[in-house]
């Protein structure tokens, strides 16, 4: 299978009209570190904690496990399906504030390298390419 190459930039300084910076965030929407609070200068909402806002889009990543994780990413890998027309730009969620490691959310976002319009941190590329590589799936 050929290897995704869609990365993130691992800074973001900016954004084009059509591209979306996604950012890992809590429920209650306080965005006050990390990503989150990057997010506000592109229209992040203080107190929405999930979805579209502005050039943004938050996947909730303060829970005890990273499965709990998983219901939100596959509702963001469906909307970004349904709007081809924009560029999904992930940031390393849950690997800040949240504690996870590469290893737990990673594998998330494992269908997103079948959208085309869904670009991921280079350390989730390589997590999943190398765990597509070695046969494990």
């Amino acid at each position: 299978m050929e290897k995704q190459t869609r990365i993130t930039p691992k800074y973001i300084s900016g954004l084009s009209e059509n591209e979306i910076f996604v950012f890992g965030s809590n429920l209650r929407g306080m965005h006050g570190g990390g990503a989150a609070r990057t997010a506000l200068k592109w229209g992040a909402i203080m107190g929405q904690g999930v979805g579209l806002q502005g050039q943004t889009y938050a996947i909730p990543t303060m829970f005890d496990t990273a499965e709990e994780i998983q219901p939100y990413v596959d509702e963001f890998i469906k909307f970004a399906k349904s709007n081809s027309d924009k560029r999904f730009l992930v940031t390393p969620i849950g690997c800040g504030i949240a504690g996870f490691s590469v290893d737990d959310i990673a594998p998330l976002f494992d269908k997103a390298l079948e959208v085309s319009n869904i670009y991921l941190p280079k350390e989730f590329l390589d997590y999943l390419n190398s765990y597509r590589g070695s046969g494990k799936d």
